[in-house]
């Protein structure tokens, strides 16, 4: 199927801004229950409360983010599934077929992870290298969050179906509705029944529980019409079957889970689990730098990193925009249609990041005021105010290419990225911090960050051109 067999992609800039748009208020919502978190325990009496917090959501991220794979394959397989639909190449049962597998992975992976929790805790702690009363603090508040992950999980697999179909409106509720519940009854625990760090992370483990039961209620009408009992026979494919008994339900999930099905999943998965895993200790070795250097270099830090998980979570609108488009043009072969995906979404990230870096350059104080009231944290913030002021613009790149990448779900590109990036990246900054890392602590660590940010973008944007016929006419 060509591109010209099928109708056009709308890839207007009118079209990519309405896709990414929702994305981005959501997102930003997203950050901005991290950031009130870190503001709540920023106003605590010790710096070691937000440098535990600081810790634990490091390694946090390092246990739930390295599985974050469930977003992005379900969004890229979605968005393929829906470019083949629409050229008449599949059935909607495919759509649907995505979610069930990815939920059931998701079930599999927080049971798996819960039975090693006790060991990740203690393990992960100790790797991060925090002191001891800053360890205590990022214990209390995992313990709370741990009862949380499944639904964190299952959301993963949610937000990537939504996201690969464009349904961004959907993805603008679910992800709204999280953070109102979390910033909400975490002020509320927090300030009225004085829980401490214990009532931050209840916060957010109720919020993911809602989110999760609204997205799969916002999932029912479109998965209500491709019913489960719909069995794919050689006579009639696809057939709902009005009444249909337990081995005809038996059938079906035997069809859902198919092992060749399971299989492609997990190959997809795999690869983007390596990338993710990577990325996430390249951050883990930043924490674990800033945590060496003492509480006060760590809360700064976990402060100023704010940041960029606000500024990455507003660009992701963009890349949303560009891994659903560019993984429909992948589908029906247009290379065309592609590369304009890619050079729209690719003006629109770096102009939304330039516009977020000097939003930053004026408010930068303000926010760092309202997230601390410690002296010594927020006068080391702002020495290196301009360092964190740039991050949107170092960052865009990388997100970008991202989204392309996962729309195409070239998933053993992805993986190839992370791996030379990180070739390059660890030897890099041992070096540098053992050579001036007594004298020049954080300008080394920031360097870390930068570096990290360019070099995946520049690594990324080298594969991509080297293989974008591969990507885009040996898909299926």
């Amino acid at each position: 199927m060509t591109q010209d067999s099928a109708a056009p992609l709308n890839l207007s800039y009118r079209h990519i801004i309405a896709i990414a748009a929702p994305v981005l208020i959501a997102n930003l919502a997203m950050p901005l229950q991290g950031a009130i978190d870190v503001g709540v325990v920023g106003h605590f009496p010790s710096s070691y409360n937000l440098a535990g917090l600081g810790i634990a959501s490091q390694l946090w991220l390092l246990i739930l983010v390295s599985f974050n794979f469930l977003q992005y394959a379900s969004s890229g397989l979605a968005a393929q599934a829906l470019g083949r639909q629409a050229s008449g190449l599949a059935t909607p049962n495919e759509l649907a077929d995505i979610l069930y597998r990815s939920l059931g992975l998701a079930l599999i992976l927080a049971a798996l992870l819960w039975v090693c929790r006790p060991y990740i805790l203690s393990l992960g702690l100790d790797l991060l290298g925090a002191q001891p009363n800053s360890s205590a603090a990022a214990h209390t508040y995992l313990s709370v969050r741990y009862y949380g992950l499944v639904f964190e999980l299952m959301n993963y697999a949610f937000i990537g179906w939504f996201a690969g179909q464009g349904r961004t409106n959907q993805m603008m509720m679910v992800q709204l509705l999280i953070s109102i519940i979390n910033i909400v009854l975490t002020l509320s625990f927090v300030y009225l029944f004085d829980m401490g760090l214990e009532g931050v992370a209840l916060g957010t483990v109720i919020g993911y529980a809602s989110g999760c039961v609204t997205a799969l209620i916002l999932a029912k009408k479109s998965l209500a019409s491709i019913s489960l009992a719909s069995i794919s026979t050689a006579a009639s494919p696809h057939k709902a079957l009005v009444s249909p008994s337990p081995q005809h339900l038996m059938l079906r999930l035997k069809q859902i889970y198919a092992a060749d099905k399971m299989l492609s999943l997990f190959s997809l998965n795999k690869d983007i689990f390596i990338r993710t895993i990577l990325l996430t200790l390249s951050f883990a070795w930043i924490t674990r730098l800033s945590a060496q250097q003492g509480d006060l270099v760590m809360a700064t830090n976990a402060l100023l990193l704010q940041i960029l998980s606000i500024s990455a979570f507003a660009l992701d609108g963009v890349a949303v925009a560009a891994e659903s488009l560019s993984g429909q043009a992948a589908a029906r072969k247009g290379r065309d249609q592609f590369i304009t995906a890619l050079k729209r979404t690719g003006v629109i990230t770096f102009l939304l990041a330039l516009s977020l870096s000097i939003i930053w350059a004026f408010v930068l104080p303000y926010f760092l005021s309202l997230m601390t009231d410690l002296p010594a944290v927020y006068d080391l913030a702002i020495e290196y105010r301009y360092v964190a002021t740039l991050l949107p613009l170092m960052g865009a790149g990388a997100y970008w290419l991202d989204g392309i990448m996962f729309g195409l779900t070239a998933g053993s590109k992805i993986r190839q990225v992370a791996i030379i990036v990180s070739a390059i990246f660890f030897p890099l900054t041992y070096i540098v911090y053992a050579l001036y890392g007594s004298e020049h602590a954080m300008l080394v660590i920031w360097f870390g960050v930068y570096w990290l940010l360019a070099s995946r973008f520049v690594v990324a944007a080298i594969v991509l051109w080297r293989n974008q016929d591969v990507l885009i006419y040996n898909k299926n």
